[in-house]
């Protein structure tokens, strides 16, 4: 049975992730154990790990300072699966514009970049941030992991932020979505790394879906 382990970072709803874990799992026919849990020793003995977070960047990066921090990059290069979600996504970048000196997990080159306000959609309305709803996703590219359960069908997905990412190396992006004029990174992946800016766990079908394909990576 592997054990999956959800990073309590001390935001965002944990319950929610975790029901759509296990949900995904029973859909896949996987036996899993869902942990919640911040100690880096849980992550030690993790065989795949989630980070979820709604909430400030400057919190998440002082929650994965030390010893948290270290044991997920100890089990990134261990090539084990990780799964991040909204704030998971942005804390593995160098730093954010919300939070000036606050440093990432430096997993990827890039910074995460404020959605500029004051912009106007095609129809000349005011496009809202943050960005709360549902969009279609637009891949970049096919084959990237647990994504690559969309290749043939990118779906709508529900986003919930005012940030997003800009990697250094822009091949790190897999999928992107359009809110107005914004070109927005919705997923980045590499290797055993999957990130979505997007929340699987409010998506519905899609959402299980890709964290049945993440539980099978």
């Amino acid at each position: 049975m592997q054990r999956v382990v959800v990073i309590d970072l001390g935001m965002g709803n944990l319950r929610s992730v975790e029901r759509a874990i296990v949900r995904a799992a029973a859909d896949e026919g996987t036996a899993c154990e869902v942990v919640l849990a911040g100690a880096a020793e849980a992550v030690a003995r993790a065989d795949r790990v989630v980070v979820p977070g709604q909430g400030a960047f400057r919190d998440c990066a002082a929650a994965l300072a030390g010893g948290l921090g270290d044991a997920i990059r100890d089990h990134l290069r261990a090539g084990k699966p990780y799964l991040g979600i909204c704030l998971g996504l942005q804390a593995l970048f160098d730093e954010s514009d919300e939070a000036p000196g606050a440093r990432g997990l430096g997993v990827f080159a890039g910074r995460v970049e404020k959605l500029p306000s004051g912009a106007v959609d095609t129809t000349g309305a005011r496009v809202k941030v943050p960005h709360m709803g549902w969009n279609r996703l637009e891949l970049i590219r096919s084959g990237a992991g647990p994504l690559a359960t969309f290749d043939a069908d990118p779906p709508h997905v529900y986003f919930v932020h005012s940030y997003h990412a800009v990697p250094t190396d822009p091949s790190v992006v897999a999928a992107i979505a359009w809110h107005g004029p914004h070109r927005v990174t919705a997923a980045v992946q590499r290797d055993n790394v999957t990130a979505t800016q997007f929340h699987p766990e409010k998506s519905q079908a899609a959402g299980l879906a890709l964290i049945g394909s993440f539980l099978r990576a």
